[in-house]
């Protein structure tokens, strides 16, 4: 059914939980998975001007280093399961679309990612990358909730 499964990971205790189930879900139906890490620059969070300049080189070599850590341990999980793997960091302002660019870019037919399942004030303040995927993948989007942590 599907061929090449997207899964994004922040490297949290819950998108590991996601990712998971992501590479069991790929196992059984004989899919690939292209792991994916969003990062994003330094911009996104403060505004850019001289003083941050100076944090900017090692932010973003800190970020790509993180990310890198992160998809090698997905990639490690899903090889134990099975499952072929590619890793991918995606620099993006917004972690939704740099996960729906590369799934266009990686040709994948399904966007597998987990969700917190924020609701109320802090899904207006924190926002949802899930759905905002939802919304816009023009692919099959699997959203997983990953349980609580403890």
């Amino acid at each position: 059914m599907f061929k090449k499964i997207l899964i994004s990971t922040d490297g949290s205790a819950l998108s590991n939980q996601a990712a998971d189930a992501g590479i069991d879900f790929a196992s059984s139906s004989g899919a690939e998975i292209v792991a994916v890490f969003v990062a994003q620059p330094m911009e996104a969070f403060i505004g850019f001007d001289g003083t941050a300049a100076i944090y900017a080189a090692n932010y973003e070599q800190d970020i790509a280093d993180q990310g890198g850590k992160y998809l090698s341990q997905l990639a490690e999980r899903a090889k134990a399961a099975g499952v072929k793997a590619q890793t991918r960091i995606v620099t993006s302002y917004n972690v939704a679309d740099g996960i729906l660019r590369a799934a266009e870019d990686e040709h994948c037919d399904l966007i597998f990612m987990g969700s917190h399942g924020r609701s109320g004030l802090s899904r207006l303040v924190l926002g949802s990358v899930a759905a905002r995927v939802v919304s816009l993948a023009g692919i099959s989007t699997l959203v997983f909730r990953v349980k609580k942590e403890k």
